[in-house]
């Protein structure tokens, strides 16, 4: 049985209910009101909620910083796993709730990402890829491979796109390069075969 809570939080990836809102302010779901409330654009509310809570709850710190990105106000740092388990997921939130100029002001911070977390391209690209903005993916994931040259995944997801385009040439060249990277990277030795026996 799905409990209250998954449902209501299911929701408010969804759509932004009252109901759900009253639900998390009633039973005392700080972090999940603080999310309703900034995709509600009531930022300094928003952004009250999750200093409130920021000094126990690393998803509340990491949302007060993308707080201050959009504000053009930082005043502390996210950690190296902040980014690498929040940025794409809330990406990926506010792009689904059409907040493109939140994402816009996050994603100018990118190469300042980049000094704390060297992935950042690569999460940025893949996710506005993953929302069928070809274009800006890779444009992001571009500057992935030239900043992070040495990550076996992203030269893996850069195939997957070529291949998906039947732009094979490209495919198997970042494949082969995934796999020097990492011999046994079974996804890109598999799908290599794949392109292989599609040029031959």
């Amino acid at each position: 049985m799905i409990s209250d809570y998954k449902k209501a939080k299911e929701k408010l990836l969804t759509e932004l209910d009252a109901d759900c809102r009253q639900f998390f302010v009633k039973k005392g779901y700080m972090l999940e009101n603080a999310y309703f409330e900034l995709l509600s654009d009531n930022i300094q509310k928003a952004k009250n909620l999750f200093n409130a809570i920021k000094q126990n709850d690393i998803r509340a710190h990491w949302a007060s910083f993308m707080i201050s990105m959009i504000e053009a106000d930082i005043r502390e740092y996210p950690s190296y796993f902040e980014l690498r388990n929040f940025l794409e997921i809330d990406l990926n939130i506010l792009i689904n709730f059409f907040k493109g100029d939140y994402v816009e002001k996050i994603v100018r911070y990118a190469d300042f990402m980049f000094t704390i977390n060297p992935e950042v391209h690569k999460f940025i690209g893949r996710v506005f890829y993953n929302n069928g903005y070809d274009e800006q993916g890779m444009y992001f994931l571009d500057r992935a491979r030239s900043y992070f040259y040495h990550d076996p995944e992203l030269h893996y997801l850069l195939a997957f796109i070529y291949y998906n385009r039947k732009n094979f040439e490209k495919a198997e060249k970042a494949l082969n390069d995934c796999i020097y990277i990492l011999p046994e990277y079974y996804p890109a030795v598999n799908l290599l075969k794949k392109v292989k026996s599609l040029t031959k």
